[in-house]
């Protein structure tokens, strides 16, 4: 996964200027408006999905302009932080696409500067897993996009040759994965997964499958000493590291070419990482895709978790309601328009009556006619709920300084309680 910066969100205002009725604005647009403005980062994900959106609308409505403006996921942040601590809304979008991960930060920080969505879509239309980063004491502001659903991108080759089948991978846990892995990497010579030690990527896809995460329930509080999950996470990941199964990785380059390369035998992650799996065509019919394992010994982790995923927000500015509009009939309902974002552009959205289009129920060569798509919705629904809070990142920062220590040798207790202690005092 591309690796994300971490950018602390400034402190809490609480804005007026942005609030509430009609009229003209700071943004200079007319409620009226027949022209609203978009803002997203990947012009082949993102901005493509928003683009066929804008197709797809123009059917209904004609006459409204839509303009998508590319920015950086970083970029994005900080202009919005920027602009909405200093109280004015000039220069703002309509529409502006916020990660899961940080979209707390933003919602309960600047709480006048979004539109509401609830009576506009029905939350109840979407995974589950999607509502609680989407909306704030039970308001709804978001509309849910894309799933980042994870699964285990396998090498049967490799598998078979160390005498596995893919029906061996349906329902393990990270213990189990790992001594698959030792036999691949003896009978094969190959490893079974990169990682990047800096990226905790998939100490997220763990917690979550047990239904846990950063902070505790209130999405404030760091809950990483008292966090059983969490020293099971520490736990595996470390087992992961010593079982000598791993590639170690620096970058994203590194990270698509092991798996294109053939070097590794299988890559745990978000389903988003399917397209770079395929661009090595001469690998089709070599890979599938199994649950990700569970949490050893964790009460109620599943065989579902999520690593990314963003959903659409509405800027409380002039032409919100024409922007409300735009995304209530498109990826607020649209389910053929989910299926020609399945098929041209790879997404997966989380809307569930998706799941019942012909896109999502397609056989896929590449991977041996799997049913992958459908596999990704059925897991998405079962993706366990929980409370990014305010400060992923922030608290992800002081995590990777943590697990370098207890790699190191430094007691896994002390470690967290350190970092427990840490979180506490630059976050709360």
């Amino acid at each position: 996964m591309k690796k994300l910066l971490s950018v602390m969100l400034a402190s809490a205002v609480l804005l007026t200027a942005c609030g509430g009725g009609g009229g003209e604005s700071d943004s200079g647009q007319s409620a009226e408006t027949n022209e609203i403005t978009v803002w997203a980062w990947d012009p082949a994900f993102n901005i493509a999905a928003m683009n066929k959106a804008k197709e797809a609308y123009a059917e209904v409505n004609p006459d409204l302009t839509v303009n998508i403006v590319e920015n950086a996921q970083n970029d994005i942040v900080q202009k919005l932080n920027t602009g909405l601590n200093s109280g004015s809304t000039k220069g703002l979008p309509n529409i502006v696409l916020i990660e899961d991960y940080r979209a707390q930060s933003f919602l309960q920080s600047y709480p006048d500067a979004f539109y509401e969505l609830t009576d506009v879509i029905n939350a109840e239309d979407f995974a589950d897993y999607k509502i609680g980063p989407t909306s704030v004491d039970g308001k709804q502001y978001g509309v849910p996009f894309d799933s980042g659903v994870t699964g285990m991108y396998v090498r049967t080759d490799y598998l078979e040759q160390a005498g596995y089948k893919l029906e061996d991978l349906q329902d393990i846990d990270w213990k189990q994965y790992i001594e698959i892995g030792k036999d691949v990497k003896e009978k094969t010579g190959k490893a079974m997964l990169t990682q990047d030690p800096n990226d905790l990527g998939i100490i997220r896809m763990m917690i979550q499958s047990a239904g846990s995460w950063y902070t505790a329930e209130d999405g404030s509080t760091p809950a990483i000493a008292d966090n059983a999950a969490m020293k099971t996470a520490f736990e595996t990941y470390k087992e992961l590291m010593d079982s000598g199964i791993v590639k170690v990785i620096s970058d994203w380059s590194q990270f698509v070419g092991g798996m294109n390369s053939g070097e590794v035998a299988s890559v745990p992650t978000g389903n988003w990482i399917t397209p770079s799996i395929k661009a090595e065509a001469s690998q089709s019919g070599q890979w599938a895709v199994a649950p990700l394992p569970t949490l050893p010994g964790v009460e109620g982790s599943v065989h579902a978790s999520n690593l990314g995923g963003s959903s659409w927000y509405v800027m409380n500015v002039d032409g919100k309601e024409a922007a409300a509009e735009f995304l209530k009939q498109t990826f607020g309902s649209d389910v053929d328009l989910y299926q020609t974002l399945n098929t041209d552009v790879g997404v997966i959205g989380t809307l569930k009556a998706a799941a019942e289009g012909e896109a999502y129920k397609a056989e896929d060569e590449f991977f041996q006619n799997q049913k992958v798509v459908s596999d990704f919705a059925a897991w998405t629904e079962q993706i366990p709920n929980v409370n990014y809070g305010l400060n992923t990142y922030a608290i992800e920062d002081i995590l990777v300084v943590a697990m370098q220590s207890y790699l190191g040798g430094q007691d896994l207790d002390a470690v967290l309680a350190d970092a427990q202690t840490q979180a506490e005092t630059q976050i709360r």
